[in-house]
Formats: structure tokens, C-alpha cells, sequence
């Protein structure tokens, strides 16, 4: 049986070289618009909801990341709530996007990151309809090969990748997964966390770029289990506290 943890690693590997070979230019679009944003003043908001959040874990708060990133999820509306709510149905819901939109401090100068494999959810499409509303860039990761096969569940009938300014496609395929499993319907093998993970820090890294070419000192964190990590965390962080960004 030609089934293995090789054939994932294999499979993933070629996801991430087509990347690479479709998407620098995109990545590198975005970087110029979020070190825009950040160079005017302004913070970027990175929102993904269930797997997706973790893109944004990749690029706020953590080690090698910028501090003027914040984390923005359906955890916040479900922490705001005083009743039990499921995290799925918030995502489908457009009217999640006005109360995070309400629980966050958005502005001007900022920009928002949503990341959404499908696409095809009413938050993350309200969310980007309310941004193009203010006049926030909005940078979409997304799986166009996904979305552009699904209906979406957005009342406008739009999909993310419409309505964003960069879109970088994450080039993972229709229900996200990679491999057969020999004599079942079921695949297994998914790539779009994967794969995010290497977006996002190609994005740091590419803002990092625009930093150094512009003269200035990347606020960049360290790891917090370093040893005086946390005091440098401190002290690069006081420039954002305001804008309820932590580490």
C-alpha cells in the first residue's frame, strides 16, 4: 500500500513550490500595502476563523513577528457572550464581522488580513465588505481553487477573493485535503494551515524587508522563553499598548 507519512511531505512540498512560483509577487504586493499602513501609524488586523486563526497565531505575538500585529477571532465574540455559542455558525453569520468590528479597535490607517480557505463564509465576506466600506485595504488569503468551486453562504452572493485588494492563493485544493485513503471515500492530508504558515511568515519577512530599505527599525519580538525576552517584548510593545496589542 503506497500510503505514508512520506507522501504527505511529498504532496505538501509541491503546494508550497507552486506557491512560490505563482504567489512571490502577491506576497510582496501585500507587504508593500501592510508596511504602508504601518508606516502611516496604523496596526494590521489578522483575522482567520477555526483552522485560520492559525495564520494569524504565525504573525502576532510571537517570536520573529512585528508588534504592531493584532489577532482578531470569533473567540473574542464568543468571550464577549454571557451564553454558550458555536464557532462555526458565528462564522457563517455576517453579522460576526460588526461585532468584532465593535470589540476591536479598527482605524483608518489600519489594514485587515482575513484568511478563509473556502471563502465562502458570511463573516469573513462581511468583514471584508465593511472594510472596503471604510476604505481599509483588505489582504485575502484564501484557496481560490476552493472558493471558485463553492456557493457562498454571504447574502450579497460574493466571495472573499472578490472583494479584496491582494489576494494570495494558498493553492491547497477543493476540501483541503491531499491523499486517499486506500478503500475509503474520506481523504486525509490537509495543507491549507501548512501552507498558511509559510504565507504569513514570507509576509513578515517581506515587511521586515520594506523596514530595513525604508531606515527603520523593524519592532520585531523575541521569544518570550529567552533570556531577557520578555523585557525587550516590554519595551517594543509600549509603542502599540494603546491599540490593545500584547505579546
Amino acid at each position: 500500500m503506497s500510503f505514508g507519512a512520506e507522501h504527505v511531505f511529498s504532496a505538501i512540498m509541491d503546494i508550497l513550490e507552486k506557491v512560490r512560483a505563482s504567489e512571490l509577487d502577491h506576497i510582496r504586493k501585500a507587504a508593500d500595502r501592510l508596511a504602508e499602513c504601518l508606516f502611516r501609524g496604523g496596526i494590521v488586523h489578522v483575522f482567520g476563523a477555526g483552522h485560520s486563526r492559525a495564520f494569524g497565531m504565525e504573525m502576532c505575538g510571537r517570536a520573529g513577528g512585528l508588534a504592531p500585529m493584532k489577532l482578531v477571532g470569533l473567540e473574542d465574540v464568543a468571550a464577549s457572550s454571557h451564553k454558550g455559542i458555536n464557532l462555526v455558525e458565528l462564522e457563517r453569520d455576517p453579522e460576526t464581522a460588526h461585532k468584532l468590528l465593535e470589540l476591536h479597535d479598527v482605524r483608518p490607517e489600519d489594514a485587515f488580513i482575513i484568511v478563509s480557505n473556502s471563502g465562502r463564509n458570511g463573516a469573513p465576506v462581511e468583514l471584508a465588505l465593511e472594510c472596503r466600506r471604510r476604505g481599509i485595504p483588505v489582504v485575502a488569503v484564501t484557496s481560490l481553487s476552493h472558493s471558485r468551486q463553492t456557493s457562498s453562504r454571504h447574502p450579497s452572493g460574493k466571495k472573499l477573493y472578490e472583494l479584496a485588494d491582494i489576494v494570495i492563493d494558498n493553492g491547497c485544493p477543493y476540501g483541503d485535503t491531499l491523499l486517499e485513503i486506500p478503500g475509503f471515500q474520506e481523504k486525509t492530508g490537509s495543507a491549507s494551515s501548512v501552507v498558511g504558515a509559510m504565507i504569513a511568515q514570507s509576509l513578515t519577512v517581506e515587511i521586515i524587508a520594506r523596514f530595513l530599505r525604508d531606515g527603520r527599525t523593524p519592532p520585531v519580538f523575541l521569544s518570550a522563553n529567552v533570556d531577557g525576552g520578555d523585557e525587550h517584548n516590554r519595551k517594543i510593545v509600549e509603542a502599540y499598548a494603546h491599540r490593545g496589542v500584547t505579546y
